[in-house]
């Protein structure tokens, strides 16, 4: 099973993977480690090589999640996999919980693969507000190629029976 998953900051992408890569027993892999190098003092960005080989590493599997919000790069995985989910979750609501995420990051409460700052905060409001007008319009007009295996989410419900449909595979 070959399953990508994408949406803006805070749509929930990345528990959405990691739910269905335990229900399934599949590898899941995120958009943003390909592109940065983890570091304690800091990331740093991958080179496009290193970055489109550890891409490419993860499409070539058996089956895989892949989640994330790049486009440009991220094409094979549109076209490889089995089902496509697009979490078009409302602004106010990603917003919310990209903001409900940073309080509890700062209060070690919850971890993450980047240093919560409010530097960091600032982008993820910029990164949503880009999304919403140019990410988001450029997705629709990919997965217009691939009606059959994509699914539009909108809400937890829809969510929440996406992941049923799966379990019963």
């Amino acid at each position: 099973m070959k399953i990508y998953i994408i949406g803006s900051v805070g749509s929930g992408k990345t528990t959405l993977a990691r739910q269905l890569s335990c229900q399934l027993n599949i590898p899941h892999f995120e958009t943003d480690n390909f592109v940065w190098q983890r570091q304690e003092g800091g990331d740093i960005r991958n080179s496009e090589s290193v970055r489109d080989l550890e891409f490419i590493f993860a499409v070539e599997q058996a089956d895989w999640i892949i989640e994330g919000v790049h486009i440009g790069w991220t094409e094979r995985a549109l076209q490889e996999a089995d089902a496509v989910v697009f979490l078009d979750i409302p602004y106010h609501t990603r917003t919310f919980r990209f903001i409900s995420r940073y309080l509890k990051q700062k209060a070690g409460k919850e971890q993450s693969n980047y240093r919560p700052s409010l530097a960091m905060l600032r982008k993820m409001y910029g990164w949503n507000r880009y999304f919403e007008k140019v990410m988001k319009p450029e997705f629709m007009q990919q997965l217009k190629f691939f009606p059959e295996k994509t699914a539009v989410l909108t809400n937890q419900q829809e969510i929440v029976e996406f992941k049923e449909k799966f379990g019963r595979n």
